[in-house]
């Protein structure tokens, strides 16, 4: 058998982190067993659907590298499918029509509520002569379900799972006005993809138990299910914005790589030993989805964070050099140095070990890119005091007459003026650090003095000092 997995999202949002793990572990499943990830596009709520929706959540799973075998599916447009499906159950006499009135089923819903109840339908017209339909009612179409004996789901997570058939009614499976309930179209677009394994969230397991009658009824294989338990938030509550539960578009926008946020996701209930960093074909190669524990797993976006940091000191230094010249050009208004680009890779390595994500690499990068003067900020002026000056100055006239333009013999020639002015060489490395950074933090300043060039350096002295020698 050749294992197939779905991700079958509702276009009413954009793709959200929880959704995302869902299709990251459908992937790797159907990756893991030789098999097929397909995509379907749950577009029956024709007034809450939206083609930017539908984009989002497709350029979501492109940038996860969560690519579906062949075409999309939309669920809207295999409605004639789910109407004739629902005509076969009418003929084999497991589906009725129902003429049930709105007042009639408002006396229903009412009477289960005074009795404590859940409401289900009662079955009025389960039995009865449609001779006997009241005019001007268009019917649903309800399945006429199994009421005796139980239904048996082994779950590929939670295990055994067994409901008594009592407890599902006949529900609708068509609308009066033809289309069909999201019961009867999840069921046929399952078997019709040929989906083998349905892995979803456990929100659905009491859809599931409806879900069977209608593959019974039909005479249809069950897929494999497995259902796995939602996300909480750090305090374990249930995942919400407040948690940092945005779409997935948001933590690209926040910096985060791809890769970072897929590790993090896998981590998210399933683990491999003491594995932490997992790379895509590892992940692949050891997942399984009776791996995925029962507990819900709980977010942590510092945890996030923290992973993506390491992504970040990983990453090819011409990858993220793509990634952030855009922004840097735009945070400097178009306002770049000839030899911008050539700097910020040249610097990247020591730049990207101190980022967590890509907009701070962005911002830190940014001095390499500037045209002088630079702005300094409060605390680099704050370090440009009289004795910052005076410092700055020696080392002026020191750079000036000095050609050896590489890291080690310029820091050679801050340490020999340290020494001979009894000074601690952060004393000296500091004011130089906010004159040609603009900032009090950055790689090691002889490192940028080094990628600056001296021309540079000299420059970024001079207006420091306000001077134009």
């Amino acid at each position: 058998m050749t294992v197939v997995t779905r991700f079958a999202p509702s276009p009413t949002g954009f793709l959200h982190i929880g959704g995302a793990r869902t299709a990251l572990f459908n992937y790797l499943y159907a990756k893991h067993m030789g098999g097929k990830f397909l995509l379907r596009i749950e577009d029956t709520d024709r007034q809450r659907s939206t083609q930017e929706a539908v984009d989002a959540i497709s350029a979501g799973l492109k940038w996860l590298g969560l690519d579906w075998d062949g075409e999309a599916v939309s669920q809207f447009s295999r409605a004639a499918r789910h109407a004739e499906v629902a005509q076969e159950l009418l003929d084999k006499g497991k589906a009725y029509k129902c003429y049930c009135t709105p007042e009639e089923l408002t006396e229903m819903r009412e009477a289960a509520k005074a009795a404590g109840q859940p409401m289900r339908y009662n079955g009025l017209w389960r039995d009865r002569d449609p001779s006997e339909a009241p005019a001007g009612v268009d019917p649903v179409v309800r399945i006429k379900a199994e009421h005796s004996g139980e239904t048996v789901i082994e779950d590929l997570i939670q295990g055994k799972v067994t409901v008594s058939n009592a407890e599902i009614d006949d529900f609708v499976i068509l609308r009066g006005d033809g289309t069909p309930t999201y019961m009867l179209a999840v069921v046929v677009d399952d078997h019709d993809m040929g989906v083998t394994h349905v892995v979803r969230g456990d929100d659905h397991l009491t859809n599931t138990f409806r879900q069977m009658q209608i593959y019974d009824a039909m005479g249809w294989e069950r897929p494999i299910f497995a259902h796995m338990p939602l996300l909480h938030g750090a305090d374990g509550k249930k995942l919400s914005k407040r948690h940092g539960a945005l779409g997935v578009e948001a933590y690209r926008d926040m910096g985060l790589l791809p890769e970072a946020v897929n590790n993090y996701l896998l981590r998210l209930g399933w683990g491999h030993g003491d594995a932490e960093i997992i790379s895509r074909e590892q992940a692949i190669e050891w997942f399984d989805v009776v791996d995925v524990g029962k507990a819900p797993a709980r977010f942590d976006a510092d945890k996030l964070a923290s992973l993506n940091a390491h992504y970040m000191r990983e990453a090819e230094n011409n990858r993220l050099f793509e990634l952030i010249w855009p922004g840097v050009v735009q945070l400097l208004d178009g306002k770049v140095a000839e030899n911008a680009a050539e700097r910020i890779l040249t610097g990247m390595t020591d730049l990207k070990a101190r980022a967590k994500n890509t907009i701070e690499l962005t911002e830190s990068a940014s001095f390499y890119a500037r045209t002088h003067p630079i702005p300094l900020n409060d605390k680099a002026i704050a370090l440009l005091n009289d004795e910052g000056r005076e410092v700055l100055q020696r080392m002026r006239d020191i750079l000036a007459a000095f050609d050896d333009w590489h890291s080690g013999p310029l820091q050679d020639q801050a340490k020999a003026y340290a020494e001979g002015a009894e000074l601690k060489l952060g004393k000296v490395a500091q004011p130089l650090r906010a004159a040609l950074t603009g900032s009090n933090v950055s790689p090691g300043v002889f490192e940028v003095m080094e990628i600056l060039g001296k021309d540079e350096t000299l420059g970024r002295i001079d207006d420091a000092l306000g001077s134009t020698a």
